[in-house]
């Protein structure tokens, strides 16, 4: 069975660095992102905006026995194996990147009240970076801080790839903060930011990609159990 994967863990900064400039390449592997952690709202000019020891692996696999032969044998796959994973079933896409474009925009209906898991993935247009921290900065910290977000994160790979990664109690509620449907100041950010990139778009290409979670793997930040109901 396909599925996707999203993986976190700490490396030497020098192991991380080497990760991002050698993609992966596997048997089973269809297209892998290797990004450097970011922390949400974090100042603009600041180490936590792109943190090279803190690597974020977001793959695709034409099955699950392959993700298991990589994190067994392949030297990336080892590293990423001592931190934390979860593992994916695709359900829907909004917008396009062409490494992914060959999803279907819908494959899988979504249970409203189940946990969910979202992933962005843009190609930044470099000169509208002011514009697009003016209007992502409050919505990272919207989410950050969502009561129903259990884990939020972005990533960043030079000189223009940018992701984000949600894990959330429901799609229900996920949704819910993405068209505005919370209660409060901060309810509409996310909406407007959505609204200004229609207007005048950041990206050369975008997308947002929803999964149902299927497992969840080792431990992130002395933890484990991000995602609710999934052992």
């Amino acid at each position: 069975m396909a599925l996707h994967s999203f993986h976190l863990v700490h490396l030497a900064p020098h192991h991380g660095v080497r990760a991002l400039l050698s993609p992966p390449s596997a048997p089973g592997l269809v297209h892998a992102e290797v990004l450097a952690g970011m922390d949400l709202g974090a100042p603009i000019v600041t180490p936590r905006r792109m943190q090279v020891g803190r690597l974020a692996v977001f793959a695709e696999w034409a099955e699950e026995a392959a993700l298991g032969q990589f994190l067994a044998q392949d030297p990336l796959g080892r590293d990423l194996a001592t931190g934390w994973h979860v593992r994916l079933a695709y359900q829907r896409r909004w917008g396009s990147v062409r490494e992914v474009a060959h999803l279907p925009e819908h494959a899988e209906k979504t249970d409203l009240d189940a946990p969910s898991v979202a992933v962005t993935l843009a190609r930044m247009r470099l000169p509208e970076l002011p514009r697009f921290l003016r209007w992502g900065r409050p919505v990272e910290r919207q989410v950050r801080d969502h009561r129903e977000a259990t884990l939020a994160l972005a990533a960043m790979r030079p000189p223009n790839t940018v992701a984000t990664f949600s894990v959330w109690t429901s799609a229900r509620a996920m949704t819910g903060m993405v068209w505005g449907r919370d209660q409060g100041p901060t309810a509409r950010l996310h909406n407007e930011a959505m609204a200004e990139r229609e207007r005048r778009d950041f990206h050369h290409e975008f997308t947002t990609l929803r999964f149902r979670p299927l497992s969840e793997h080792g431990s992130w930040k002395g933890r484990s159990g991000y995602v609710p109901e999934v052992g």
